[in-house]
């Protein structure tokens, strides 16, 4: 059963309706606006991650030979390292680790595969820059969720070293939407709708094929991936989304972990400060990262 907190948070979001005729540049700035500022005890700096704008946010007792590479959702057309770095900050925290929150390009501008390409060459920095793959953990919310599952299978068929595991939160893995909870659970998700995300799925895709394995990692061959923490809300339209992916990377080898949490809404590990299971699934994050960096 959710702890009270849940009831707060769906208040919240309920007092901030969001408005379907905004312009991308709208959403990107109120999606800026909402959101939660760093600890004050952890460091960001800006740096060029093989050409592509990043920070490193990196907590007290961070260890300098472990990274996360951290992929902010948005649907592919919003949110940063900024709208995530809080989030990103207790992660890292929990995983004694320094993360990298990669700044990829955004569709419409940048139309699929950039982002991808983006996530590429900054794991390839990753590595110029001594870190090896055994000590690197690539992580993702929403888009960025599916997006790291897209990078592994770009980065495997480039013969790339695999990094030592994954973290998809509330992967967006199919990008047609044809899983049966993005219409059973459309009344119980408060974070994102069937609409919205078509909409934002024509944006990222540009005319590309939908199917495309590196745009829907759901059709993805995950042989040769690493281990995978996979979390995921019960009460959210992407569940389907998880437990297809988790179902065929098992059925390919790899070792996953998934976890649904009863009542959890889209990604609640953004709303930690405020709810209890936000916190807990960051810690098992935490622990996750720790026990495959190790």
């Amino acid at each position: 059963m959710a702890s009270e907190q849940l009831g707060k948070v769906l208040e919240i979001l309920a007092s901030r309706p969001r408005d379907p005729n905004a312009t991308v540049a709208e959403a990107r700035a109120a999606m800026e606006r909402v959101s939660e500022r760093m600890p004050a005890d952890v460091e960001s700096r800006a740096v060029n991650a093989g050409g592509v704008p990043a920070q490193w946010i990196v907590p007290p007792a961070a260890s300098a030979a472990r990274a996360i590479l951290y992929l902010h959702g948005g649907g592919y057309t919003m949110g940063s390292s900024n709208t995530h770095r809080a989030m990103i900050a207790r992660i890292a925290r929990a995983s004694k680790a320094r993360a990298l929150a990669l700044d990829y390009r955004l569709a419409p501008e940048n139309p699929f595969p950039a982002a991808v390409e983006d996530v590429v060459a900054a794991y390839r920095w990753l590595l110029s820059e001594g870190y090896p793959p055994g000590k690197i953990i690539i992580a993702g919310d929403s888009a960025g969720g599916g997006l790291a599952l897209a990078a592994l299978a770009a980065l495997r068929d480039a013969g790339a070293p695999m990094p030592a595991g994954a973290v998809p939160i509330s992967p967006w893995t199919d990008l047609e939407g044809t899983g049966e909870s993005v219409r059973s659970r459309a009344n119980r998700d408060p974070m994102i709708q069937p609409g919205g995300l078509a909409e934002m799925a024509r944006m990222y895709l540009g005319g590309a094929d939908a199917r495309h394995p590196l745009a829907s990692p759901l059709y993805a061959d995950f042989r040769g991936f690493p281990p995978m923490l996979i979390q995921v809300g019960d009460a959210e339209i992407l569940l389907d989304d998880a437990r297809r992916v988790a179902e065929r990377a098992r059925a390919a080898g790899v070792e996953v972990e998934l976890e649904v949490w009863e009542d959890m809404i889209h990604v609640w590990h953004v709303f930690a400060k405020l709810l209890p299971e936000g916190q807990q699934a960051i810690d098992r994050i935490g622990k996750f990262v720790v026990v495959r960096t190790s």
